[in-house]
């Protein structure tokens, strides 16, 4: 893991244990041919939706965006909103926006944050993928509508 990004972590964990912030965040389900993209950061262990924190001025689909091409190297066409979860793990008061889209092209990722960038098949995901991301897949693939609110 890069020592760098896994210390920044853990200092914002401090920080979020002691203020407990409102936080906003985005996450993308990127989804082409049976498969989805998944990223592994250099900070944490498993396999995870792309996707980061909303900048201040910043609206939900340019964040969305931004973080595709961060993490991935991503261009995306149409990207629509899946859901939108909380999560209070970690000790801040977390809400996420979940986007999908089916029509992009991955690039480069950033090789700092982002240690490997892969596509998965929608049903043969790694066992180390985390919880929230098993759940958002497993909605995906039931059918489950868009534009829902529940627990990350």
């Amino acid at each position: 893991m890069n020592w760098k990004y896994r210390l920044l972590y853990l200092a914002a964990r401090c920080y979020w244990r002691i203020f407990r912030p409102i936080t906003l965040g985005v996450k993308l389900l990127l989804v082409k041919d049976g498969t989805i993209w998944l990223v592994k950061h250099s900070y944490q262990h498993g396999w995870f939706l792309p996707g980061g924190g909303v900048k201040r001025n910043e609206d939900l689909e340019t964040a969305v965006r931004r973080e595709a091409r961060e993490e991935l190297g991503a261009e995306l066409g149409e990207v629509r909103v899946f859901g939108v979860y909380s999560s209070i793990s970690e000790y801040k008061n977390d809400h996420v926006v979940v986007f999908y889209c089916h029509d992009f092209t991955v690039g480069q990722a950033d090789k700092a944050e982002i240690r490997a960038v892969r596509p998965f098949p929608l049903d043969q995901l790694p066992e180390d993928v985390s919880h929230g991301t098993r759940r958002r897949i497993t909605e995906y693939l039931n059918g489950r509508p868009g534009d829902q609110a529940g627990i990350w």
